[in-house]
Formats: structure tokens, C-alpha cells, sequence
């Protein structure tokens, strides 16, 4: 494979980069030995005007002048290198960036491909070489299964259809896979397809991505500001021939990168040099604003082809790449892909063929209605001039160079072939340096990103720039290690265009499809629909009755001889037990006319404490509350003592409560059917010289609507989720927020991605199932409310209960 050693390059030897295809001695060397002699007007062919034609010294200063301005120096490099880096950082940043600076657009691909993956899959190419469609068959066979060559076909796209609606490009693209697949043995049941759309498009999920642009000569109406892959789905269920599922859509670049063979380092790094140019690299996703991730990486699809930095790219524009953006379809926009791009490269070539004609200089100062038609000298047509400059067959060289330009209806001289063959290099040695400024301004962000002193990566190319004109690479490998001398570089060549890797992508994705599937048919018991819920309704209403009644329920409906909510008048200093867990807390509350201020320590209760005898049980608790007060300095002081008791008690009166269960893992003995107040007040008598005054028992639900009728007096229903176990939880969970769903006027209160059933659903089985594992009730409703709104996660962090009953009321 093409590797870049690390050698230092001296300023003087720059210009020596700027060699003919081959390898052969600098270009303005060749320029320069021309001279006169070379430039000799012969006859003109007839028709052709003599007047005013040039002497051979003027000929050669036009040849010399003209070429000179496809020269690029190293400061002009450096200078485009680093703008282009700078406009990277502006919009991973997410700052506002002109129209002409590179977008820097996530793929959503999180990683290269492990090697592992496996299946068959149809790849469909649109865009990645210009006025052509392709189609693939793609096996992956996994790391231990051998390779397998890929089936393609390649279609013509008619012009028409490039400029024609949208709809009618879907629909010829749909045309072709259906072409394809016909002629395939293969079963071609329950298809999944990937789709390679090499336009700069903002996408926001691996099948969703909506066209920003046309570029490379499209102009379809309707496209632009859609989601291309609904599009495509659309027009595969047009055609109804077969059924195929598109899964991802990228674009060439990231499948050249993904397809890179593995085995051969951390490939990184994609360059396409096709119809246009574009480059994508795996940067890290805390660095990438408009993802609000911190962890793992992303690949970024540069689009460099929109660079436009007038201040840096100015000087290196010539005349002629100004003529060409005047005739393009989109003038001013894509200058950078303009000077680079297959689509333009030829076209470039004919605008200094036609305008040295013109001057006298080539073809005896004759033109042809072909040299002046645009698009009529392509990118292979340049490639052949290569070949001409081998030693080995100069003649049968430069008898290929005579039939092109005779096919173009010139009278073609002899030192005619020679002067196309210049021109052809330096209009390709300026691309390969500008294509080289941007890779180093990549490489040069990984390096610093990574904090590396020595980068070590390898980037794969595809395109046809690369594999017609091979002295392409070889001019890119010497710039790029003249501009970025810190990276060691190996340069992997695209083995299928990209088409694997697209494979590899859409592999992945179908996995994480059959994962989401797999997540929503285990939620699928979990979901109720409104009559069920309906039906809840009514049955819990009626064993409410039941249980006022005092009939046999259920629900128990135990009065808890609380007759009112706070007024907002109560002073005074409080201990406070909250026991409910195999953790409890005490609490000094004292509330003032400037609020209430809470004081609080958390005690652990051993398994077999909360397992041994009652007596045990209550001692421990008084024995943490006499730790309490000596840490608070309250020793000796009877303060008034509020118990919060989580478990199911009958209430006789505010400080009478017989348990009737233990719950939540509790089972000290003889303790259900006493008094727990009592037993709590025994227990302060075991331990002398303590003075405490319970006063009042309840449970945590009283507890919770309490403190917020403290600060709202409307408040008049607690809510607690408690410790039943993670399965309650997620289920009770799973209830309620299907029940805020279910309310129209709550729906338009909610963010917009939880209307989309889907997205809420892959959203819950995760809270849900980090909200079973949390012990304390406080955190395990905060996970599944803090989506729903903001500000009250904010008012759970300050007043716990308070967010409890006001999201009831809601």
C-alpha cells in the first residue's frame, strides 16, 4: 500500500513537487525548455485566420503566463490549510458559519466495523460518480469466511432525469434495483438496503437525512429540504416489486472509509476524489456541539467542496475556473470541489485548450464547435495524456494524445500533443495540492484533538480521480507530508468504490433495528390503551367506596386523623423519624417566618435488625436519634418528634398507629398488631436520661401532601411510589406516563419528541429500567420526570414532596 515516510522537506524543494505524470522532472522545468523553437506557427488549417497571430517568443510568454496561474505555493497552501481548519472548529463548535464554509455534518456512524459482521445486503449508489447510478449486491462473510466479490450494475442516469422532478429520479432509481434484482438467482425476500447519496445532506439518525443541496450536476426540484430516504422508500413501494427495507443512508466518503479492509491500522480517515470531493473522519463526540454527547466518536462528513474563503482561495483562482463557475448549474457556490472535482477537471482543461487556440498558440490558431462545447473533453479523455509521457512508448503515447484532439475536429500539429499534455498536468498537480491543504488541515485536527505528537493513521481513497490518474496520489502523498510532517500516513485504496462499506454500515443498522424491535415487543405488555386504563379507573374506584364503606377491599382507605392541611402559621423546632427502608432518617425542621430550614443525618438498618426481634429493632432507632441530637447539640432538650411509618397501620388517633404488616423487607417480630408509638416510647424508657415527646405518627404519603400543603394550601393528595421492588416500580412507571399520554391537553405541554410514539417508547425502556434500580423513591421518579419538565427536576432537588403532589394535580 502507498505510504508516507516522515521526511522534512526543505522550502526550496516545494516547487519540485509539481511534477509531470510519472514522475518526470518539474512541470515549469518542461515549460521553460520548450521555448520558441517548440511554439513554431505552422500553416493554419484552412479557413483559419493568420492575422494577428502571436511570434513564437509571444507564443511561448502565453503558454508560460497561461500555466502559471495553475501554480500553487507552499504559503498558499499553509494559508488554505489553516482557514479550512479553522472554519472545521467554527462548526463543530455549532457557531453560525457562512454559506461557504465546510458544514461539518454527523453521520451518526459510531465506529469503523469490527470485521464481524455478516449478511446479505443491496447497496445503492446515487451521486458518487456523477451522471451514473450503481447497484450492488454485497455478502459479508464475517472474520472467518472468505471474501466474496461484489455483484454490481451500473446505470446511465439521463439528463432529463439529473434535472428533471425529484419524484422522477426516485422513481428511475427504484427502476434500476428492481432491473437488478431481477437478473439475481439470489432469495431476495425481506431485503435491506443502504443507500449512498453523495450530496451534502443534514441527517438526523442513519435512515433520516434531508438534502441541503444539489451539487455534481443535479438539479432535481422537490428534493431539496426532504428526507431523501423517504423519498427512495416511496418509490420502492411505487414500483411494488419487491420488498426491501432501507436501513442507512451515508454518503461515499463514509462508505470508502468503511470499507477499508480491517487488519491494517486505525483507518480514520475517507477521501473521495470522484465527480466531486469530500472527505470524513472519526472525530470525538464531545467536541461535536449539535450531539450534546460526552463519550465515544462520531464520523463527520467535512463537505469541504463548499469551502469558499475568498481571502485564501481567492489568489489561486484563475480565469479560467471563473468561467467555468459563470456556465456551471450552481455559479458561486462549491469553488473548493470546482478546482478539484472529476466533473470539472476536464472542463478546466478545454477552457485553456480553447483560449490558447484562440491566441494562436495550439491547432494553428484553429478552434472546433467540439473544443468550444462544454463538456465535451472528460475526465478519462485527460487521463489517456498520461501514458503519453512514458519513455518506454513515446509514439504510441502521443498517437492517443492525436486521435483525442482529431476526434475533437482538430488539425492537430507537432509539438500540438506536448502542450495538451502540460496543460492536462497542471491543471491535475494544482487539484492534487488544494485536495492535499485540505487532508492536512484534517490530519492536523486529529493530531491536536487526540493531543499525539505523532499521528499514525491510515485514510482510505476511492474515486476516479484516484484510479485514472495515478500520479494523483503520488502528488497528494508529498504535499500532504510536506504540510503535515506530524502524521504518518498510509493511503489505502478504496477496493469497490465504497460499496462494502456502505454494507458494513447498513449491517450495523440493521442490527440496532432488530434490537429496537426486540425492545418494543418486551414493552408491549406494559402499554394501555384507554379503555384499559378506563377500566383501572373504575375498579380502583370502586374498592375505594368499598373500603370507606368499611366492606371488604382491597383498598383499606385507613383514616390517619389528619383533619387539615398547614396554614402557613406554624413556628418551632421539630425532630422528624422517616422510617419506610432498610434506611432511615432524622431530621431537626425548623420552621420560621423566613421558611423552614431541614437538618438531616441517614442511618443504615442491618438486615438483621430489620429481620430480629421488635425490641431490637426500636432501640437501634432510638439509639441513632440520641447520635443525632448529640451531633446537633440537643442533648437534654425534649423536642416535639413526629414518626413517619411507611408500612400499613390502623390510626386509633395521631399518635396511635397498629402495624398491620410488615413490607419492604421488614419482619421483626412481635410488632404487627402493637402499637408502634408505644413501642417507639418503650424503647426511650430502656435508655435513661433521654427525654422525647412523639407527638404524632404517619405515613410517608401524609408526609409527602403535608409538606407541600405547607407552601400551596389547594394541596389536598399525596403521591408516593415507594419501595415495592423494581418490578412495581417500572411497571407503576410505565402506567403513568402512558397515563399523561393519554390526556390531550397534557400532550401540548410535552416536548415534541415524546409525541412520537416510537422515540418515548426506546426512551422509557431505558429510564425505566435505571429508575427500578435506585432504592430511594426520590430518584427513581426523578429519572422518569426530569424529561417531562425541567424546572420541576429543579423543584425535587430543593422540596422532595413537594414535586410528588403538585404532579398529581397536573
Amino acid at each position: 500500500m502507498p505510504h508516507i515516510e516522515r521526511e522534512e522537506l526543505n522550502p526550496e524543494e516545494s516547487d519540485q513537487l509539481l511534477l509531470l505524470p510519472g514522475g518526470h522532472p518539474p512541470l515549469w522545468n518542461h515549460m521553460d525548455s520548450i521555448g520558441p523553437v517548440g511554439l513554431q506557427q505552422r500553416e493554419g488549417a484552412p479557413g483559419c485566420s493568420q492575422e494577428g497571430l502571436p511570434c513564437p517568443s509571444d507564443s511561448s510568454e502565453l503558454v508560460l503566463e497561461c500555466l502559471q496561474q495553475f501554480k500553487v505555493t507552499e504559503t498558499q497552501l499553509q494559508q488554505i490549510q489553516a482557514s479550512l481548519l479553522g472554519s472545521m472548529e467554527q462548526a463543530l463548535r455549532g457557531q453560525a458559519t457562512p454559506a461557504s464554509a465546510v458544514r461539518m455534518l454527523p453521520t451518526y456512524v459510531g465506529s469503523t466495523p469490527h470485521g464481524t459482521e455478516q449478511g446479505d445486503f443491496v447497496v445503492l449508489e446515487l451521486g458518487a460518480t456523477g451522471a451514473s447510478l450503481r447497484v450492488l449486491w454485497v455478502t459479508l462473510m464475517g472474520t472467518e469466511g472468505h471474501r466474496m466479490e461484489p455483484q454490481s450494475q451500473e446505470f446511465v442516469i439521463p439528463p432529463e432525469v439529473m434535472l428533471g422532478p425529484g419524484q422522477q429520479l426516485f422513481d428511475f432509481a427504484a427502476h434500476c434495483l428492481s432491473e437488478f434484482l431481477d437478473a439475481l438467482p439470489m432469495d431476495k425476500q425481506g431485503l435491506q438496503l443502504g443507500f449512498s447519496f453523495s450530496f451534502p445532506c443534514h441527517q438526523t439518525g442513519l435512515d433520516r437525512s434531508t438534502l441541503i443541496s444539489w451539487t455534481k450536476g443535479f438539479r432535481c426540484s422537490g428534493v431539496e429540504g426532504h428526507d431523501v430516504v423517504q423519498l427512495l422508500r416511496d418509490a420502492i413501494k411505487r414500483q411494488g416489486a419487491y420488498s426491501i427495507d432501507v436501513v442507512a443512508v451515508v454518503n461515499d466518503t463514509v462508505g470508502t472509509m468503511m470499507g477499508c479492509e480491517p487488519g491494517v491500522g486505525p483507518c480514520e480517515v475517507g477521501l473521495v476524489v470522484d465527480t466531486g470531493t469530500n472527505a470524513c473522519y472519526m472525530e470525538e463526540a464531545r467536541h461535536v456541539a449539535v450531539l450534546d454527547e460526552d463519550r465515544g466518536r462520531v464520523c463527520i462528513s467535512v463537505e469541504w467542496g463548499s469551502f469558499s474563503d475568498d481571502g485564501v482561495l481567492g489568489p489561486v483562482l484563475t480565469t479560467f475556473d471563473h468561467a467555468l463557475d459563470r456556465e456551471s448549474l450552481n455559479p458561486g457556490a462549491q469553488r473548493f470541489e470546482k478546482m478539484i472535482g472529476g466533473l470539472y477537471l476536464g472542463e478546466l482543461v478545454r477552457l485553456v485548450l480553447a483560449h490558447l487556440a484562440q491566441r494562436g498558440v495550439l491547432f494553428g490558431g484553429c478552434t472546433s464547435p467540439a473544443l468550444l462545447s462544454r463538456g465535451s473533453i472528460l475526465l478519462e479523455h485527460v487521463a489517456e495524456t498520461e501514458d503519453t509521457l512514458c519513455p518506454s512508448s513515446p509514439l504510441a503515447g502521443a498517437a492517443r494524445v492525436h486521435a483525442l484532439l482529431q476526434d475533437l475536429g482538430l488539425s492537430v500539429g507537432a509539438s500540438d500533443a506536448e502542450l495538451v499534455q502540460y496543460v492536462c498536468a497542471a491543471v491535475f498537480t494544482r487539484a492534487a495540492r488544494l485536495c492535499a491543504a485540505a487532508l492536512a488541515a484534517v490530519l492536523s485536527r486529529l493530531q491536536h484533538s487526540r493531543e499525539q505528537q505523532m499521528l499514525q493513521i491510515a485514510v482510505a481513497t476511492g474515486g476516479q480521480v484516484f484510479e485514472r490518474h495515478p500520479s494523483f496520489l503520488s502528488i497528494l502523498q508529498e504535499t500532504v507530508k510536506l504540510l503535515a510532517p506530524e502524521c504518518d500516513v498510509s493511503f489505502i485504496p478504496s477496493v469497490d468504490g465504497g460499496g462494502r462499506g456502505v454494507a458494513m454500515v447498513t449491517a450495523v443498522a440493521a442490527r440496532l433495528a432488530a434490537h429496537r424491535r426486540l425492545l418494543e415487543e418486551t414493552l408491549a405488555p406494559f402499554r394501555l390503551n384507554h379503555k384499559q386504563l378506563a377500566a383501572v379507573q373504575a375498579q380502583m374506584r370502586e374498592a375505594m367506596v368499598k373500603g370507606l364503606r368499611g366492606e371488604a377491599s382491597s383498598l383499606r382507605m385507613l383514616p390517619t386523623y389528619v383533619r387539615a392541611t398547614p396554614d402557613g402559621t406554624e413556628r418551632g423546632d421539630f425532630l422528624a423519624l422517616d422510617l419506610g427502608g432498610t434506611n432511615f432518617r432524622v431530621l431537626l425542621v425548623r420552621v420560621t417566618a423566613g421558611g423552614v430550614k431541614i437538618t438531616s443525618q441517614v442511618y443504615s438498618i442491618p438486615e438483621d435488625v430489620a429481620q430480629g426481634s421488635g425490641q431490637q429493632l426500636f432501640d437501634h432507632i432510638v439509639d441513632c436519634i440520641v447520635d443525632f441530637q448529640q451531633k446537633q447539640g440537643l442533648s437534654g432538650q425534649s423536642l416535639p418528634l413526629g414518626f413517619t411509618f411507611s408500612f400499613p397501620c390502623r390510626q386509633l388517633g395521631l399518635d396511635q398507629g397498629i402495624l398491620l404488616n410488615w413490607t419492604k423487607g421488614f419482619s421483626a417480630s412481635d410488632c404487627e398488631g402493637q402499637d408502634v408509638v408505644c413501642l417507639l416510647r418503650e424503647a426511650i424508657g430502656r435508655r435513661q436520661a433521654v427525654e422525647l415527646n412523639v407527638v404524632a405518627i404517619v405515613n410517608d404519603t401524609v408526609g409527602t401532601m403535608m409538606s407541600c400543603g405547607y407552601e400551596d394550601p389547594r394541596c389536598e393528595v399525596g403521591l408516593i411510589v415507594g419501595e415495592e421492588g423494581p418490578a412495581l416500580l417500572c411497571s407503576y412507571c410505565r402506567m403513568l406516563i402512558h397515563c399523561l399520554l393519554l390526556i390531550p391537553q397534557e400532550l401540548a405541554q410535552m416536548p415534541a419528541t415524546w409525541r412520537s410514539f416510537g422515540t418515548w417508547q426506546l426512551w422509557l425502556g431505558t429510564q425505566a429500567t435505571c429508575a427500578s434500580i435506585w432504592s430511594g423513591v426520590p430518584l427513581g421518579m426523578m429519572a422518569l420526570w426530569t424529561c417531562l419538565e425541567p424546572a420541576l427536576m429543579q423543584m425535587w432537588t430543593r422540596h422532595p414532596s413537594t414535586l410528588a403532589s403538585r404532579a398529581l394535580r397536573r
